[in-house]
């Protein structure tokens, strides 16, 4: 399994902190940051950037961050630490609250079929189309390696390391694409679904099902076989779809 420092880079924790693109800096802020947090891209523990670099990675102002901070703070995502060595910090353990589409804590009611079906179609259009054109493009070595090594990563870990080792695994699939909007919707995607998983028990078998497609699309994909990924990833998004329809119905 790899250390923090090897998972570091793999994916940088400043994926999803991209400049904002709409007029809702606030909410989109604490979306972002939601983001980041929820998909184990800063770790329990981890102590964010210094204000002014998380402000200008977003292009938000001061102010409008530190609002947003402190909502997170105020929910139980991160911890302000004041001094020498303070600073904003993620929860040691962050409440697992219900996400709605935007990525904002919602009240739980249990998932609509409207809402699996939503989930569902939108994960099938975006990780199968990024598994066939990442096929279609000539990787660095460096790439390469990575996707190998979070795809390991994946595979060694253990059950309660699984869904962030797995999300990672899919968000570089995106990043290595090299369009960051992919990236952004994709993120969403994740934070949805993983909102779904997180409701029903972890299953031995289903993850070392998982495993198994994970490699052949990774295999797939460094082997740049666009049609083989896409069957392979499609094959991975039907196991997933048919587990969830069978716990909700």
């Amino acid at each position: 399994m790899t250390d923090s420092a090897d998972e570091a880079a793999l994916l940088s924790a400043d994926l999803l902190l991209r400049p904002l693109r709409t007029a809702n800096a606030f909410e989109e802020t604490v979306q972002r940051l939601l983001q980041t947090i929820r998909l184990g891209l800063a770790a329990p523990g981890a102590r964010l950037p210094p204000e002014r670099e998380l402000a200008t990675l977003l292009e938000v102002s001061r102010d409008t961050l530190r609002d947003a901070l402190a909502a997170l703070a105020d929910a139980g995502y991160v911890v302000v630490r004041r001094g020498r060595t303070g600073g904003t910090f993620v929860a040691e353990h962050p409440p697992h609250t219900p996400l709605g589409a935007e990525g904002r804590p919602v009240a739980d009611g249990g998932p609509t079929a409207e809402v699996v079906d939503e989930v569902l179609a939108v994960r099938a259009v975006l990780e199968v189309g990024v598994a066939r054109r990442l096929a279609l493009r000539d990787l660095a070595a460096f790439d390469r390696d990575r996707l190998w090594q979070a795809f390991e990563a994946c595979r060694d870990a253990d059950q309660a390391g699984y869904r962030v080792a797995d999300s990672r695994l899919h968000l570089l699939l995106a990043e290595l694409l090299g369009a960051p909007q992919v990236v952004a919707l994709l993120a969403d995607s994740r934070m949805r679904l993983n909102e779904l998983l997180d409701r029903i028990p972890v299953l031995a078998p289903n993850i070392a099902h998982s495993d198994e497609q994970h490699e052949a699309i990774v295999s797939a994909v460094l082997r740049g076989k666009p049609d083989e990924a896409a069957r392979a990833m499609a094959e991975h998004v039907a196991g997933s779809e048919a587990l969830l329809r069978g716990f909700f119905g």
